[in-house]
């Protein structure tokens, strides 16, 4: 079965139809035509979904990519650029034409849109989440329609989500969403290649075991796009970790699916929600250094869930800087988690081994605080130190 018709008789999915608030995330294959420039009918073609769900009561979040991809055609580069800089660039041109082409897709419905741009750094840091998230919080009181991207013109290799599927997760965890709707050139999740006879679409996935039969490709269509299947399954765990629904399909079925008709692939929960910042830290961001713990300071921060003090640290690995991301590691080089760092890698050398009232007599009560603080402390490992 390849998708689904009135005649299948399968009945409407009621967690779909229940969501209040919406993450929509379009890939770049779904808005841009084979040369590379922006197809004005796919744009206007989701702003009437989306406007269609916003008369009936919903708050929708767009997680757009196409930025890049439409910067191409002005730059009269042939296909998507590799090296970074390019890529800045072609956001740079890019970005206003997207934005363009929303507001005057969601103007014909009364729709106002806002430009909400992001990078990891932005979110992974206790202030600036919350500053992102009312932001969004605000533009969905006021009745816009934020468009949410990363800030490629900006952004480095550091500090990207990696992919905008990756980013619609975590946006649907940071407003709360009821539902993500992954929207791209496939209508469903398959259990091999759809362009190949035999290939069966996969309805429901309740469970990691449900993918194992499933091979997944690479990129889109003419390669403008930075993700693939791969890159939207591992998005879809993301967010039902997070408690959050996940149907992906095509952008020519997103009316069917935001209505809760059952086409392409509905990713189910298991009825928890995590409401932390820390899912950012743990999926949006890459450690700039290592820290090596003994076996207590291990025990304390995972089974414990305390803060990691310098007493505990054995050595310390990378150039970072104070509110960097880092991973904690035992010495046998299993990483147990990542956290914010409160020390300059060049700061820690001499504070190791040490307990923090000693260094706050001997330096001052600057250095009696701890190196990791067990708020800004996500596992990334499950299991007991020291098990199997």
């Amino acid at each position: 079965m390849s998708g689904w018709s009135p005649e299948v008789g399968e009945p409407a999915r009621a967690v779909v139809a229940a969501a209040r608030r919406v993450v929509v995330k379009v890939g770049s294959s779904s808005l841009t035509t084979l040369d590379g420039g922006l197809d004005g009918a796919s744009v206007e073609a989701l702003a009437d979904a989306i406007a269609a769900q916003r008369a009936g009561g919903r708050e929708v979040v767009l997680v757009s990519s196409g930025a890049i991809a439409a910067g191409l055609a002005p730059l009269r580069l042939a296909i998507r650029p590799r090296d970074l800089a390019t890529q800045q660039a072609a956001a740079s041109v890019g970005q206003g034409l997207l934005v363009e082409r929303y507001s005057a897709a969601f103007a014909r419905h009364g729709l106002t849109v806002g430009q909400v741009l992001l990078t990891a750094e932005d979110v992974i840091r206790r202030t600036h989440y919350r500053n992102a998230q009312r932001t969004l919080y605000r533009l969905l009181a006021l009745g816009v329609v934020p468009v949410v991207n990363e800030n490629d013109t900006v952004a480095t290799d550091e500090i990207r989500f990696g992919d905008n599927d990756r980013l619609a997760a975590l946006v649907s965890h940071l407003v709360n969403a009821d539902l993500l709707v992954l929207l791209s050139d496939v209508d469903a999740l398959y259990d091999a290649d759809p362009r190949k006879p035999g290939a069966v679409r996969v309805s429901d996935v309740r469970s990691p075991g449900d993918l194992d039969r499933v091979s997944l490709g690479s990129v889109g269509r003419a390669g403008v796009g930075r993700g693939g299947m791969v890159t939207k399954v591992d998005a879809a765990a993301i967010a039902t970790t997070a408690g959050i629904p996940v149907v992906l399909t095509s952008a020519g079925q997103a009316e069917a699916a935001l209505r809760g008709e059952p086409v392409g692939t509905l990713f189910h929960t298991d009825g928890r929600r995590h409401a932390s910042r820390l899912l950012w830290l743990a999926h949006a961001t890459r450690a700039r250094g290592r820290l090596v713990l003994d076996a207590g300071a291990v025990a304390a921060v995972v089974n414990r869930r305390m803060s990691l003090l310098p007493a505990g640290i054995t050595a310390v690995e990378g150039d970072f800087s104070a509110g960097d991301p880092v991973d904690l590691l035992d010495e046998n080089g299993v990483i147990w988690g990542r956290g914010l760092v409160n020390f300059d890698a060049k700061e820690l050398p001499g504070l190791l081994g040490r307990s923090t009232r000693e260094l706050a007599a001997e330096l001052g009560k600057a250095y009696e605080r701890e190196v990791v603080h067990r708020d800004d402390l996500v596992l990334l490992r499950r299991g007991a130190p020291g098990a199997g």
